[in-house]
């Protein structure tokens, strides 16, 4: 969970590169969902992509609802970013 918190940490730091992106797609409906969306799909990339390079293995069902647990968690500083 390390490299998770790690990736969060830089996602709230950067948010003006998210609200640049939320901003240039902003024509979609519901831009708070679609923001949240694009916070959680670079999580998920993280999440997915270190197990995959640090572990040599797919994520296991139990280590995915710990990433679950975890961005439930963080939910509300992830909205804050916008």
């Amino acid at each position: 969970m390390g490299k998770i918190k790690q990736k969060i940490h830089e996602t709230i730091s950067n948010k003006e590169e998210i609200r640049q992106l939320i901003q240039l797609l902003s024509n979609i409906d519901d831009s708070k969902s679609f923001a949240l969306g694009v916070v959680v799909g670079r999580l998920y990339n993280a999440f997915y992509y270190q197990t995959k390079r640090i572990l040599n293995r797919e994520p296991t069902e139990f280590e995915f609802t710990e990433f679950l647990e975890f961005v439930k968690s963080k939910k509300s500083d992830l909205e804050d970013l916008w």
